[in-house]
């Protein structure tokens, strides 16, 4: 639901629109010919209806494509063409990554390398859809399906994917096949990724910032590579918690005065809209009266200067040790708008 009350409309993955694309090509492969619309059984039993926007065929193919309704999610592949071809294969489903669509280079992800960035869900259901329809037309089931985004190349570079190892395009993803507006998940499982692909590739040291600026300050800093730096924004805890799982030596959390006081104060979503800078605590931590009655947390840095920035540092660095301590190091670097260094504590 939206800010105003307004229901957020759903929409649908990459992976539920390539899988809908697939079964509007076997059919014109197969005889039946390319329909308007297709319907197909996501993973948790929603039977969804989408429109077929492309269709092309020729001796031995077939190729449909839908157009990517990410409802009112402001996903950056809404509006994408995605498509699938499919031919007959040597043996069994496979599949191939066409125009736009990214081919796994490092490891850690779900997919190995080398291979088209499908994630494993999509392929299930497309595979599902290969069986389905060739036990009822009396086709074989060795099929090839190549997938492409026509946009893709460019998109991608807007998503996590280049830091990922996922070079020329998109990944084709989706768990559930439905996209829920404005939801966390997406964002923590590129956590997850990001973690997964460091610890893969021998990254010992990661880095988790708040936003752009304290991400090119941090990495300049320690001289880190992309596949050190985790796309933590607002989501502390998210990282934390994963990395507590699946521990790397050292872990840098990076970012502006407001969002590591919020850190400082237990605060492990840094969202504005899910947690709030406690003024009177931190009049109490830095002695100074004047910050109860601050609106904002750059305002009392402001006020007491670097001694608060200093203080912030330490109590974010206690919170986090004393939550997610042990095997890992842990340090924070605090930075101004202008991306200057105002406070650091720890390793």
């Amino acid at each position: 639901m939206s800010d105003d009350g307004k229901t957020l409309r759903r929409g649908w993955t990459t992976g539920a629109c390539a899988t809908a694309a697939t079964k509007a090509a076997l059919m014109a492969l197969w005889g039946e010919g390319f329909p308007e619309r297709v319907r197909i059984t996501l993973p948790r039993g929603e039977r969804p209806e989408f429109e077929i926007a492309y269709a092309e065929a020729s001796e031995g193919w077939a190729e449909a494509g839908v157009i990517k309704d990410a409802g009112d999610d402001p996903d950056v592949t809404h509006g994408a063409m995605i498509r699938a071809r499919v031919e007959a294969s040597p043996d069994g489903v496979c599949f191939e990554a066409g125009e736009g669509v990214g081919t796994v280079t490092k490891p850690g992800l779900p997919v190995a390398v080398g291979e088209p960035a499908i994630n494993p869900v999509p392929r299930q259901m497309m595979q599902g859809i290969v069986e389905e329809m060739a036990a009822r037309l009396g086709q074989s089931p060795d099929v090839k399906i190549t997938v492409s985004v026509p946009e893709g190349k460019a998109l991608a570079q807007k998503t996590w994917n280049p830091r990922l190892g996922i070079s020329g395009g998109l990944s084709i993803l989706g768990t559930t096949g439905i996209v829920r507006p404005f939801s966390c998940a997406a964002w923590i499982a590129s956590i997850h990724r990001g973690v997964d692909v460091a610890r893969a590739t021998g990254v010992r040291h990661v880095a988790g910032c708040t936003g752009a600026t304290s991400e090119r300050v941090v990495q300049g800093l320690y001289g880190l590579d992309d596949s050190a730096m985790i796309d933590m924004g607002d989501f502390a805890g998210g990282m934390l918690k994963y990395l507590a799982k699946h521990p790397v030596e050292r872990v840098t959390i990076g970012g502006g005065i407001g969002k590591i006081t919020k850190l400082a104060q237990g605060a492990w979503d840094l969202h504005s809209k899910r947690s709030q800078v406690d003024f009177d605590a931190l009049a109490g931590m830095v002695g100074v009266d004047g910050v109860a009655r601050a609106n904002t947390a750059l305002e009392a840095f402001e006020i007491v200067g670097a001694p608060l920035a200093a203080k912030v540092a330490e109590a974010a660095l206690t919170q986090v040790q004393a939550r997610f301590g042990g095997e890992m190091r842990f340090d924070i670097v605090v930075i101004d708008r202008d991306g200057k260094i105002i406070a650091r504590a720890g390793a």
